[in-house]
């Protein structure tokens, strides 16, 4: 997921701010994993964003940078975010709430690749009002580990 206000969108891009989902103090361990895995928190994505674990496929990464959005945790956001694609910063809406991800498809991007995508719709609210990011994200392996790159907004 790409949504950020520090740096400007590339031409035609959407403007980007950073957001997050369910009160993030209200996300603890033993919670649901807000990336909609049948696991807590701990033992899905809170280990990523930990730094206990690295996220072994895209699908993986795609799911923890949106759970990083719910719980508000802009140091995995950027430590995941390709250098060359990096903003400075995270800045988050208190206004938005995250509200679920639906996969909607993934190509390559396991133990055996080097690069690979994964579409995704994220559901939200804005100031109470419905809405959706349908984004294609890829994904690419820097000093060996998973790294978002870019994305392109479907809709």
């Amino acid at each position: 997921m790409s949504r950020r206000t520090s740096r400007p969108a590339g031409p035609g891009a959407r403007s980007a701010r950073a957001s997050a989902g369910a009160d993030p103090g209200r996300t603890g361990p033993e919670s649901p994993c807000p990336c909609g895995l049948p696991a807590t928190y701990a033992d899905c994505c809170g280990r990523y964003h930990s730094g206990a674990a690295a996220a072994p496929t895209c699908e993986a990464l795609m799911r923890s940078r949106y759970a990083a959005f719910v719980v508000r945790d802009a140091a995995y956001l950027l430590r995941t975010w390709h250098p060359d694609t990096r903003p400075p910063g995270v800045d988050f809406d208190p206004a938005m709430r995250w509200t679920g991800l639906e996969i909607l498809g993934t190509t390559d991007g396991s133990a055996f690749h080097s690069a690979g995508t994964v579409t995704f719709r994220a559901r939200y609210t804005d100031g109470g009002r419905p809405d959706a990011l349908h984004e294609k994200s890829r994904f690419v392996r820097h000093e060996g580990a998973w790294v978002y790159a870019a994305a392109v907004f479907v809709d």
